[in-house]
């Protein structure tokens, strides 16, 4: 079997691994509780993928389970249980997926929320052992996903109902380990050994804020992925040189550094709640509003409910999020590196929307012409 070790693997994996052992089901061949996976188009060497069990469901349908190991990551789907009901089916598609309990689809079309990476797993690896004119058809289940997804900042892309199956690569990146922290300090020194170095740099955190700044006018080439390993990353970008440099990010990842916390990982460090409240306290904030502030379940949730009751001062709060991110990302340079350097920060929400911009990421944002 594949060794697991530090670096496990990703959903799309899991998900191919359950529905290959449920073909086999179909296929009228013996239980395999290791399935050898191609991980990428032109692969020689399979890995072998643990599945938990197999059931047949009678009338040509069968269920399978696979349980997701993301290695030593602290990652959100590890550990998590993955099914994949399979039968047969008609139509053109050899091969046609369904979005199941807790699969994520886009909330204007219903469709399945997958990668390109995700369908060509599934392709490689079934597509040949399907009999002459056979048409499968894959009805995909994270029972857990829903509950898991409110986690995510999946609707902020229009993403709803469940998680997405959008891993572009078969291991895990570990944005919480110290492997994420020294692929991106190595690639800001790839930039800044390059003629036209890297004097004006964006640390993006996640793929959602990748996918969303070149939309807002910022330069693919300025981005770089830091995944929760900021504190590192701003010390290096500002002791580098790099002259003006811009924190993007979901609300809900980046309200930490207003707090003082510089790895962002749930499992490492939150404080958000205490933050947000602290924040809106001095805001102006008081009595029975704050402590539903304080209660709410996510940082979403607690500034909709503010805004709908106190749309003035939720303004007003967003503001003061933005500029004590950028205070404390100037502190916190000035007393690790003695820099000078004054990062903006940019928040956005799940309404795929600029939600603060603190005068520092102003240059980033200018207002439109009038």
């Amino acid at each position: 079997m594949a060794e697991l070790g530090a670096s496990g693997y990703t959903l799309p994996v899991w998900v191919a691994a359950a529905a290959r052992a449920a073909l086999q089901q179909l296929l009228g061949e013996p239980f395999c509780d290791e399935q050898p996976l191609l991980l990428e188009r032109g692969a020689q060497q399979p890995e072998l993928l643990p599945v938990q069990a197999v059931a047949p469901l009678g009338e040509g349908r069968c269920l399978a389970m696979a349980v997701c190991e993301g290695g030593a990551a602290l990652d959100l789907t590890r550990g998590l249980m993955i099914w994949v009901e399979a039968h047969w089916g008609a139509g053109e598609q050899r091969l046609q997926l369904m979005a199941g309990e807790g699969l994520g689809v886009f909330a204007d079309s219903g469709e399945l929320c997958l990668s390109s990476y995700a369908r060509e797993l599934l392709e490689i690896n079934l597509l040949p052992l399907l009999p002459a004119q056979a048409k499968l058809v894959l009805q995909l289940i994270i029972p857990r996903g829903r509950v898991l997804a409110e986690r995510t900042s999946n609707a902020a892309f229009g993403v709803v109902e469940g998680l997405a199956l959008i891993g572009n690569q078969a291991k895990v990146q570990q944005s919480a380990g110290p492997d994420a922290l020294q692929q991106a300090l190595a690639e800001l020194q790839r930039r800044l050994e390059t003629p036209e170095g890297c004097k004006e740099l964006v640390l993006v955190v996640g793929e959602n804020g990748l996918n969303l700044a070149p939309q807002l006018g910022i330069s693919e080439a300025k981005l770089l992925k830091v995944g929760n390993w900021l504190g590192p990353l701003l010390a290096a970008a500002a002791a580098a040189g790099v002259e003006r440099l811009l924190l993007f990010g979901y609300h809900g990842k980046l309200l930490k550094l207003a707090g003082g916390i510089f790895h962002t990982h749930h499992h490492l460090a939150d404080g958000r709640a205490e933050v947000l409240t602290a924040l809106a306290a001095l805001e102006g904030l008081q009595g029975e509003a704050l402590h539903k502030l304080w209660e709410a379940a996510t940082v979403e949730q607690a500034m909709v409910q503010l805004e709908l009751q106190q749309p003035l001062l939720a303004q007003r709060l967003r503001r003061r999020i933005a500029t004590s991110i950028e205070q404390r990302c100037s502190t916190y340079l000035r007393e690790t590196v003695g820099s000078s350097l004054k990062p903006g920060a940019a928040l956005f929400d799940r309404s795929r929307r600029l939600w603060a911009v603190g005068s520092q990421a102003e240059f980033w944002f200018p207002p439109p012409c009038p």
